[in-house]
């Protein structure tokens, strides 16, 4: 892949309602160099983060509980639902990237956040079951590999770029994840594990693996190791004990995708000083600011379902604004 893969700004998954040709025109029309699958939970079960990943799975199927999707024996109701609803996005998504040709990012849940949220015919989370996380992987790397195909010949001239999105993953690594009943926690997984299935679900695509979290303490030396082309995180929830792990990463060639423009409806600041923390924490790694640009991309700091539609597109627009910023005014 070209430099100009991580360059500029995207978004990072999902936005506000419920119109999907409304949504991929606002991406594809404000992200012209990077834009993204847009997502919108807001239609309800199927079109959540995991319903719309669980329609991704090849011989693996859930329905929905009152606690949440549950694995189940054939393709039910939710299944198809959530299946249609991604084949709305797909159809809007290719009416609005005629002709485009670039970097292209596709949204899904890893394989630790699908285990940690997805249950058991008894109601315990497959995390619980060794077997169950590792069948979960495999059907998810499957679905992926579709999903990707899928996605490359609608729009032809796109350079694929896959991001898994591992909101539990450090719940996971340290044992927080609770159980059923809500009075113990599940073990926490071998890191190793927990690496090896991450490199191998990413490995399906072809061009760079994106892993998302927007909760504290993302396991940025992990994730690099596991074959991560880029980080996307939440900027603000950075502290000093994160600085050393991302100055290595980055001299590693992983890339960030730094989330500092606020995902919920608040007044925007200039763009340059959306970025202001980005340019002190490079002087304070002592990295070069030369390198900030290729370095960084801008993102809103999570997913945009609960913002106001206006709210959205602002800010977009606002996160193309500060990735300018940052390149026109590096130190």
């Amino acid at each position: 892949m070209s430099e100009q893969m991580f360059r500029g700004a995207t978004g990072v998954g999902s936005m506000p309602g419920g119109d999907a040709r409304e949504a991929a025109k606002t991406v594809a029309g404000t992200f012209e160099e990077f834009p993204h699958l847009p997502e919108l939970p807001a239609r309800g079960p199927g079109a959540d983060m995991i319903g719309r990943t669980v329609g991704l799975l090849v011989d693996l199927y859930a329905h929905v509980e009152p606690s949440g999707w549950r694995i189940s024996d054939r393709p039910g109701r939710d299944t198809r639902r959530a299946r249609s609803w991604l084949g709305e996005d797909l159809d809007a998504l290719e009416e609005h990237t005629q002709g485009y040709a670039g970097p292209l990012k596709v949204q899904a849940v890893g394989p630790w956040t699908l285990a940690a949220a997805v249950e058991l015919r008894g109601g315990e989370a497959a995390l619980a079951d060794p077997g169950a996380c590792r069948d979960l992987a495999a059907s998810l790397a499957e679905g992926l590999r579709a999903h990707l195909a899928e996605v490359a010949r609608r729009v032809p001239g796109a350079q694929l770029v896959l991001q898994l999105d591992e909101p539990s993953l450090t719940a996971v690594l340290r044992g927080q994840i609770r159980t059923a009943s809500g009075y113990r926690t599940h073990r926490a997984v071998d890191r190793q594990l927990v690496e090896s299935t991450l490199r191998e679900v990413g490995a399906v695509c072809d061009g760079p693996l994106v892993v998302h979290s927007c909760a504290p303490d993302v396991p940025f030396a992990l994730l690099r190791r596991a074959g991560a082309s880029a980080v996307s995180f939440d900027f603000q929830l950075i502290t000093e004990r994160d600085e050393e792990a991302i100055g290595e990463a980055v001299e590693a060639g992983v890339r960030l995708l730094a989330g500092v423009v606020p995902s919920a409806d608040t007044a925007l600041s200039d763009p340059a000083g959306s970025v202001m923390g980005v340019r002190t924490l490079w002087r304070r790694l002592g990295l070069n600011p030369g390198t900030l640009a290729e370095s960084v991309v801008i993102t809103p700091t999570c997913g945009l379902a609960g913002a106001s539609p206006a709210y959205a597109r602002a800010a977009l627009a606002h996160c193309v604004r500060a990735a300018r910023s940052l390149a026109d005014n590096p130190e």
